[in-house]
């Protein structure tokens, strides 16, 4: 069982990745007629687009892993459907993100909730953890985080080959973070201290594995047991820094509405024991889940976050 669960553990690390779907014309003809007709005329191509995807047992069978989860009780027509939804979603959200770098922010109007309660946060000065997530759209909602005086530093890993831009990359400017990578020394844990002992904002994704599942931890997520990283929450007990989750959703064509969480306050001197950290990684969990409920199609995970669960074989 032992070895069937270690084989299960790196499936996960090996199934998820960050590359892009489709080549490399395919998305310039996207950024195309985003310069030439708007959003509108990309959404135009984007509905043929993902209905062929759709058609595809291979994506069909990617999305079904988590939808499944969230309507376990879907006949293969809502099955499909719901797929299609989840598809044209995040097409949506990649047409919206390149729109921005395009044309400007000024394309998308965004409402932040909790900005109040997040500065007051970042004026405790010991720094402030956001952790993101694959839900929304990440980019637009860092996009409104200029607010903040503070510089804001993201820890995130870009495959090589990947061809999709961020939305700073359409416009030739520079990126307004700074960017650590988690293959870099020591995952890059020292220049995320530092990060912190500034009183900076350190950003990171918390429902995906960098690297070693020995950085996870796992937790209950949508009846099963997934495994997500506590690296952040270990580096808020050291720190003192507070964790919230950055919650993004689409609400209309050219509006999106961003929420700011509770923040997750995570003791000091926890020590390196794992277990010690699993509540408040599940703190993270339950508010994923939430937002999951509230918004099933906004929750863009294509690979089987349950697939090393015990007993499965």
């Amino acid at each position: 069982m032992a070895e069937n669960k270690s084989e299960a553990s790196a499936k996960v690390k090996q199934r998820w990745t960050s590359r892009s779907l489709g080549s490399s014309w395919q998305h310039q003809s996207f950024y195309l007629l985003i310069r030439c007709g708007g959003q509108q005329a990309a959404y135009l191509l984007l509905y043929c687009v993902v209905f062929y995807y759709t058609l595809l047992p291979s994506i069909r069978q990617k999305c079904s892993y988590y939808l499944r989860r969230r309507f376990p009780h879907a006949g293969w027509w809502q099955q499909f459907w719901n797929s299609y939804n989840m598809n044209l979603a995040l097409g949506k959200v990649l047409v919206d993100r390149a729109l921005v770098g395009i044309l400007g922010a000024g394309q998308v109007d965004v409402v932040l909730h909790g900005k109040q309660d997040f500065l007051d946060l970042v004026a405790e000065g010991n720094g402030v953890i956001l952790v993101n997530s694959h839900i929304g759209c990440w980019q637009v909602a860092a996009s409104v985080l200029d607010f903040v005086d503070t510089p804001i530093n993201l820890l995130i890993q870009r495959e090589e080959g990947d061809i999709d831009r961020h939305h700073f990359e359409h416009n030739g400017s520079e990126c307004p973070y700074r960017i650590i990578d988690p293959r870099g020394y020591l995952g890059g844990v020292m220049e995320m201290l530092g990060v912190l002992k500034r009183g900076e904002v350190l950003s990171v994704m918390g429902d995906r594995m960098l690297g070693n599942d020995k950085n996870g931890v796992e937790v209950d997520f949508m009846g099963g047991t997934v495994t997500f990283p506590f690296s952040a929450y270990k580096l808020a007990s050291a720190t003192g820094a507070p964790i919230v989750a950055l919650l993004s959703h689409k609400v209309g064509r050219k509006s999106y509405a961003i929420e700011i969480s509770q923040p997750i306050n995570v003791p000091g001197d926890l020590g390196r024991g794992k277990e010690d950290f699993i509540p408040y990684v599940q703190e993270y969990a339950e508010i994923l889940e939430r937002f999951c409920d509230d918004h099933p199609f906004q929750f863009f995970n294509f690979f089987d976050l349950w697939q090393n669960e015990v007993g499965e074989e």
